[in-house]
C-alpha cells in the first residue's frame, strides 16, 4: 500500500489522521487537513494511481472549494465549456434549450475527464503533501481513520460489523469518452453539430431511458451516457465492456441523431447500477472511524453531486478537527456526522428524483411545461460552502452533543431502508471499536 505524510508545520497541537483511499474523497480530506494543520497520512492500495474513467461533474459547491485552494487555472482548461442543453423527445422534437452558467452561485462548475482531473490531485499530492512510503505489515496509529476507500469500501465493513448487500436499482448506463478526430462524428451532419462550434451538450429522453451526450475542449472530446432498464442481479456496481449492437438496439426507433453519435464511439463501457440503503451511521462505535464519499453514501450518477458531497465531507472533517483539537477528536467526526447526514440524504434523493422526471415524462405535458425536465440545479446544493458551514456551526453542534449525547442518524425518508437498516442497529451498537 501506497503512503503519503503530510504536516503543515502548524504550532498548535496537530490531529493525526490517517485517510485509507486516494480517490476525490481521500485527496479533498487530505489536502484540507494539511491547510487546516494536521497530519496527514494517506493510503492507497494501487502503488501507482493510473488516469481511468470518462466524465465526472463537480456542482459550484465543490467549485468554491477548488478555487479557494488555487485550482481553477488547472481544471478550468480541460474542463467543458457549455452554454446550452438542448432536451428532445425520443422522437427527436426539441423540448427546450436551457441556457446553461458555468457560474453558479458565486462558483465556477467544473465537468470534464475524472481521471484527468483526479491527475491534478495526484499530481499536487506528490509535490506538495511530502514523499512517499511502502506500508508493508507495519501498523500505524493515529487520532482517528477516515475510510476514504469507495462503494466497495473495507473500512464500511470495519465500521458496520457487517457487510450491507446491495439491491439492484433496475437500471444501468452505457457510457463512452472518444477522441472527436478520426471517429467520423465530424464529417457527419447528423452529429458534427456536436463538434463544430466549440462544446455542445445534447439530451433526449424516452420511456424508462435518457440519452445524454456533450462535447470537450473545443470539440476535440466526445462523451456520451445512455440510462435504460436493466434487472441483471450483481453484487456490485461494476463496469463490463459494452456492446454496440445493445447499446443501438435501445435507440433503435429513436431520432436517427441518437444512433449516428452513439455508433461513433469506438468502444463503450456497460455499468450496472446498485442501490446501497442509506447507513445506520458513517462512525465506528467509540468514533475512530468515521467513512466519507461512495464507502458512506453512494451516489446515482443522475444526481450528479456524488463527487461534490465527497468534497465537502472531506473539507468538514478537517474544520472539525481543527476546532475540537486532539482530545475531542471522536466529538468532532460526531459532530461532522450530525452536520453532514441530513444533507446528504437529501441530496442522494435527487438522484431518483432527476432520473425518474425525465424517465416518467408525459411528451404531451412536457411541450407545455418544459420547466418540468430541466436540469436541477438549486441554491441548497450549489450554494453551499462547506468551509464555512463548518466553522459556523460546529460550536453549536458539538454542544448539543454533549449535553444530549449522541444519537444514531434517523432514515425519516425513507421507512423501508430504515425497517433493514434497524435490523443491524444492535449488532452494531454491541460492538466496541
Amino acid at each position: 500500500m501506497a503512503a503519503t505524510n503530510c504536516s503543515n508545520g502548524s504550532a498548535e497541537e496537530k490531529v493525526k489522521i490517517i485517510i485509507v483511499g486516494a480517490g476525490f474523497a481521500g485527496f479533498a480530506c487530505a489536502i484540507e487537513s494539511k491547510l487546516k494543520g494536521h497530519d496527514v497520512i494517506l493510503l492507497e492500495k494501487f502503488p501507482k494511481l493510473k488516469i481511468l474513467g470518462d466524465i465526472i461533474s463537480f456542482g459550484a459547491n465543490a467549485g468554491r472549494i477548488f478555487e479557494r485552494w488555487g485550482w481553477h487555472d488547472r481544471f478550468w482548461p480541460i474542463c467543458t465549456h457549455l452554454k446550452t442543453f438542448h432536451l428532445h423527445t425520443w422522437k427527436g422534437d426539441l423540448i427546450s434549450a436551457q441556457p446553461l452558467e458555468e457560474i453558479r452561485f458565486g462558483a465556477h462548475q467544473y465537468n470534464g475527464h475524472r481521471g484527468e482531473l483526479h491527475e491534478i490531485l495526484i499530481d499536487h499530492a506528490q509535490n506538495t503533501l511530502g514523499a512517499g512510503v511502502v506500508v508493508n505489515g507495519e501498523r500505524l496509529s493515529a487520532d482517528v481513520v477516515v475510510g476514504a476507500d469507495g462503494v466497495r469500501s473495507k473500512a464500511r465493513e470495519k465500521v458496520l460489523g457487517y457487510f450491507d448487500k446491495p439491491r439492484p436499482s433496475g437500471y444501468a448506463v452505457y457510457r463512452a469518452w472518444f477522441t472527436a478526430k478520426g471517429s467520423g462524428i465530424e464529417e457527419d451532419p447528423m452529429s458534427n453539430y456536436l463538434v463544430e462550434d466549440g462544446d455542445a451538450f445534447y439530451g433526449w429522453i424516452g420511456k424508462d431511458v435518457h440519452f445524454l451526450c456533450s462535447s470537450s475542449k473545443g470539440g476535440r472530446d466526445v462523451s456520451w451516457v445512455i440510462t435504460h432498464k436493466d434487472e441483471a442481479d450483481i453484487e456490485e456496481s461494476w463496469s463490463f465492456p459494452g456492446k454496440m449492437e445493445d447499446v443501438l438496439k435501445i435507440v433503435e426507433d429513436w431520432d436517427p441523431r441518437c444512433a449516428a453519435i452513439l455508433s461513433k464511439a469506438p468502444s463503450c463501457v456497460d455499468w450496472k447500477l446498485v442501490y446501497r440503503d442509506p447507513l445506520l451511521t458513517w462512525l465506528s462505535r467509540k468514533a475512530r472511524i468515521a467513512l466519507i464519499g461512495d464507502a458512506a453514501h453512494p451516489f446515482l450518477p443522475t444526481s450528479a453531486q456524488g463527487a461534490s458531497q465527497a468534497i465537502e465531507d472531506g473539507v468538514t472533517i478537517a474544520v472539525n478537527l481543527k476546532l475540537a483539537g486532539k482530545k475531542n477528536a471522536q466529538l468532532a467526526l460526531r459532530a461532522f456526522e450530525k452536520m453532514r447526514y441530513p444533507r446528504v440524504r437529501k441530496t442522494q434523493i435527487t438522484g431518483e428524483t432527476n432520473r425518474d422526471k425525465w424517465h416518467n415524462a408525459d411528451e404531451d405535458k412536457v411541450k407545455k411545461d418544459p420547466e418540468s425536465v430541466k436540469l436541477f440545479n438549486e441554491e441548497w446544493i450549489m450554494g453551499h460552502n462547506a468551509e464555512t458551514y463548518a466553522f459556523e456551526h460546529y460550536a453549536e453542534v458539538a454542544k448539543d452533543i454533549q449535553e444530549n449525547g449522541y444519537k444514531l442518524p434517523d432514515l425519516e425518508d425513507d421507512d423501508k431502508a430504515k425497517e433493514r437498516v434497524m435490523e443491524a442497529r444492535e449488532e452494531y451498537l454491541a460492538r466496541a471499536i
